[in-house]
């Protein structure tokens, strides 16, 4: 850090630090950027890293994963939260009349696995974890009870009450067939709000189209569960509105059997999966307990987490790696054990539970939406992106060229990432970044 401090570099670097956004890993390029005039092969303008402090520039690793980087996950959760308030108020090229639309918010769960360690919550009054009079004692000879009132940072929520009763292979199954499982319920959903109303899925496209966007989360026990905006628009999605009949009590009648009928099954082990009877279907208003904006930023919350509630690692596990030595609490090691032991099945090659083993199985997207939805983070980035050059040619950094006019020639070579513990600390006193706490726990 001193040696930083006293670079005579050490300014055109915290300009860096600053551009990235305090970034934790940025990466580390060595290359230049060329402009000539098409017609003539004028050199316009040149920019090279050779002048840069240590020879190179230091972009944002743009991860969505706050363990990871909390300034890049950080922009992540802000553009998602204004995809996701944009379909439900408008903005961001959709109209503001799709906030008459019907929208529900609908939590998807997982199924039991075993009994496991809960905060109970009454009248916010905290209730017994498992409290009972005539608990059974399981074949290991666990009592199947708990009468401990667990605070929210209890380390042993969501561990089961008997280790060697609890699923370990359901569990990670499950988060291997979610993907499927989501898939199978939107067709479901579709087919059932059209029989609801009496018309065929064909028919059902030339009256409305069932936007949705969704996000996973993982619950303490290590099994996923999806919380989705479900809209109904008309033909011409959010720019026209839907038929009077289709309804949001409709939709959510939909919703209720989707979730109840669909299954998926592992047929090399003759498994069936289903989402969980805890469903919870709310109606999104503009005013009262579920706005808007608390749902935006609900989901905005959970599109940047991973499994590390679960005590697991934010990195791929190898093969070879020793479980046992890994960091880990002993319920993610052996949600861990099993992805190892069931990836080497030949028949579960296609679920890879092996390469997706520090995610306990699950191999989705974290948050995916429907085509017509709402704007795009693509879009969103590049608006960004765009803002950001016209500041610079506004303030004289780049200059202003006809793009049909110039010729751009690029030449950029990865050369490393990340800072060093004391440039961490210089980062986040220029911008403000929070650093993680050293050591501790493995969460």
């Amino acid at each position: 850090m001193i040696s930083r401090l006293h670079d005579p570099n050490y300014d055109r670097w915290a300009c860096q630090i600053k551009r990235t956004g305090g970034c934790r890993q940025p990466i580390h390029l060595r290359g230049k950027v060329e402009h000539y005039d098409r017609a003539t092969g004028q050199l316009l303008h040149r920019y090279s890293t050779i002048h840069e402090p240590d020879g190179v520039l230091r972009v944002p690793c743009k991860t969505r994963r706050a363990s990871r980087c909390p300034a890049c996950a950080e922009v992540y959760r802000a553009d998602t939260y204004q995809l996701i308030r944009a379909g439900l108020v408008g903005g961001k090229g959709v109209p503001e009349t799709v906030s008459a639309h019907p929208c529900l918010f609908v939590t998807l769960t997982a199924p039991s696995f075993g009994a496991v360690h809960v905060q109970r919550e009454k009248n916010g009054k905290t209730l017994p974890c498992h409290a009972r009079r005539e608990a059974q004692t399981c074949p290991h000879g666990r009592v199947m009870s708990c009468t401990t009132r667990h605070s929210a940072d209890d380390p042993r929520l969501g561990e089961p009450l008997c280790p060697d009763c609890y699923d370990y292979d359901g569990s990670v199954l499950f988060n291997a067939i979610s993907p499927e499982l989501w898939r199978r319920f939107t067709l479901a959903l579709c087919r059932r709000f059209a029989k609801i109303n009496g018309l065929t899925v064909k028919a059902l496209r030339e009256h409305v189209t069932i936007a949705f966007a969704k996000v996973a989360e993982y619950q303490r026990r290590g099994v996923v569960h999806f919380h989705a905006v479900i809209r109904l628009d008309g033909p011409d999605g959010p720019h026209s509105p839907p038929p009077c009949w289709a309804t949001a009590d409709a939709l959510a009648q939909a919703v209720d059997h989707a979730a109840s009928a669909v299954t998926a099954e592992i047929k090399p082990l003759s498994r069936t999966f289903r989402w969980g009877t805890q469903l919870d279907v709310r109606r999104i208003t503009l005013d009262g307990d579920l706005t808007e904006q608390a749902v935006a930023g609900y989901i905005a919350k959970y599109a940047t987490k991973a499994a590390e509630c679960v005590g697991t690692l934010d990195r791929r596990i190898q093969p070879l790696d020793d479980l046992a030595a890994l960091p880990i609490r002993e319920h993610a090691r052996r949600l861990i054990a099993a992805c190892m032991r069931l990836g080497s099945h030949p028949d579960l090659a296609d679920l890879r539970l092996i390469h997706w083993a520090h995610m306990l199985g699950f191999r989705g997207h974290f948050s995916t939406k429907s085509r017509h939805y709402s704007t795009t983070l693509g879009e969103l980035r590049a608006a960004r992106e765009e803002h950001m050059r016209t500041e610079e040619i506004t303030t004289g950094r780049l200059p202003l060229f006809e793009e049909d006019t110039v010729l751009v020639v690029t030449h950029w070579q990865y050369a490393g990432r990340g800072l060093s513990l004391g440039e961490q600390f210089l980062a986040a006193a220029l911008t403000g970044v929070r650093l993680p706490s050293v050591g501790g726990d493995p969460q």
